[in-house]
């Protein structure tokens, strides 16, 4: 193979010949530019793998406006490098060739982690961000080619819905951290991805609201599912644990609802007492069913629990004239009469099974309300006195 020095100008001129040919660089040794019969010009490096001793050649890329001389060079002489330090170029290309794609990954995330180890809601809730999100946008991209700039891109994208992008990030951090445990890349390209502000939920229902939603609820010819909302009313409950609680978590007599590990989001056993209404409740719902099925709120089989609220709590809040009210948002209506009845946030913090006192500070401002009724006491005593004056 012909030696020269290697120059725009020669580059321009060399002409093809009735065989491949390369021709290898004076000035920088292992770097050459290859010209095919056809007249297609391609830089190329070779060198010898440090450990094997096998010579390796990798491509560069085709000469042209993409691929000037001086470019090629430089990345001739940063694999060169790369190569006297032990790495293997061509190694290193054919392991991301033989990588698994983000689609791969997902798959594993779901069979590994998500399906073992999470609650069926939180199952489906990833499911649906993969489908929805992750996967039309990176699916196809290698594992160990997805970079910070793609998992923000797509963080970016979904600007307007924060919340949901948020939730999506957070899915993205987990696949890629157990991709690093399981040995398909080496850091997290989701860490850094700076999470978009959320402005916190504060809805809840005033008394009016709250007696509208119970004529709704008793008015509607499915009380099964009324009973569940009834429930989680007067329980503060997350509506996932309601309708997978078993009759056996429940002790009516001593008026405790023990909720398993595996149905709760802290993943641990939790112990709620019980009002007397909620026994009341559950004594209705035992003698109404005569305990037909292991479930407190059986579906369609009693084999398996009621799945699906949406159809009936769309119905009941246009029924009750309900705006912008979620299933979940009977949890802060539990909680917001109670810490505006006098009740302490640590308190309620444990009746709602909160693990961070933070998360129950938000109804900090209606522990008002009960001193400024106390402070009124004497503020009225005083303005009676002075009126007798």
């Amino acid at each position: 193979m012909p030696t020269a020095r290697l120059t725009k100008s020669h580059v321009d001129r060399i002409a093809a010949s009735n065989r491949d040919t390369i021709y290898w660089d004076e000035s920088l040794p292992g770097f050459g530019l290859r010209v095919k019969t056809t007249g297609v010009k391609s830089f190329v490096v070779q060198y010898r793998n440090r450990q094997t001793g096998r010579s390796k050649r990798k491509t560069l890329g085709r000469y042209g406006p993409t691929m000037s001389l001086q470019a090629a060079r430089d990345l001739a002489r940063s694999l060169l490098a790369d190569v006297i330090r032990g790495e293997d170029p061509v190694a290193n290309a054919q392991a991301v060739r033989r990588s698994p794609d983000v689609f791969e990954l997902a798959k594993l995330y779901m069979t590994e982690h998500a399906i073992p180890k999470k609650r069926q809601g939180s199952v489906r809730n990833d499911q649906s961000m993969l489908d929805g999100y992750i996967l039309p946008k990176l699916g196809k991209l290698r594992v160990v080619a997805v970079g910070n700039q793609d998992v923000q891109k797509l963080h970016n994208q979904m600007r307007q819905t924060p919340y949901q992008a948020n939730r999506t990030l957070a899915l993205l951090s987990k696949m890629f951290e157990l991709s690093v445990r399981w040995g398909m890349r080496s850091d997290n390209p989701a860490r850094g991805v700076e999470k978009f502000p959320e402005e916190k939920r504060d809805r809840w229902l005033s008394d009016e609201e709250l007696s509208r939603l119970l004529a709704a609820l008793a008015e509607h010819p499915n009380q099964v599912a009324a009973e569940a909302i009834r429930l989680q009313l007067l329980t503060g409950a997350r509506i996932g644990e309601v309708l997978t609680a078993k009759w056996t978590d429940f002790d009516i007599e001593r008026g405790v609802w023990t909720k398993p590990s595996h149905h709760t989001k802290q993943k641990r056993r939790e112990h709620l007492p019980l009002s007397s209404a909620s026994c009341e409740l559950l004594r209705r719902i035992r003698e109404a069913r005569a305990a037909k099925s292991a479930w407190l709120f059986p579906g369609r089989s009693p084999e398996r629990p009621y799945k699906d609220l949406k159809v009936f709590w769309r119905s009941v809040t246009l029924a009750a004239d309900l705006k912008d009210y979620r299933i979940h948002d009977n949890r802060h209506t539990h909680a917001s009469h109670l810490v505006s009845s006098g009740l302490s946030l640590p308190i309620v913090g444990r009746l709602l099974g909160h693990t961070n006192p933070s998360t129950t500070q938000r109804y900090a401002h209606l522990a008002d309300d009960p001193l400024r009724h106390a402070a009124d006491i004497i503020g009225n005593k005083i303005k009676d006195q002075d009126a007798e004056l």
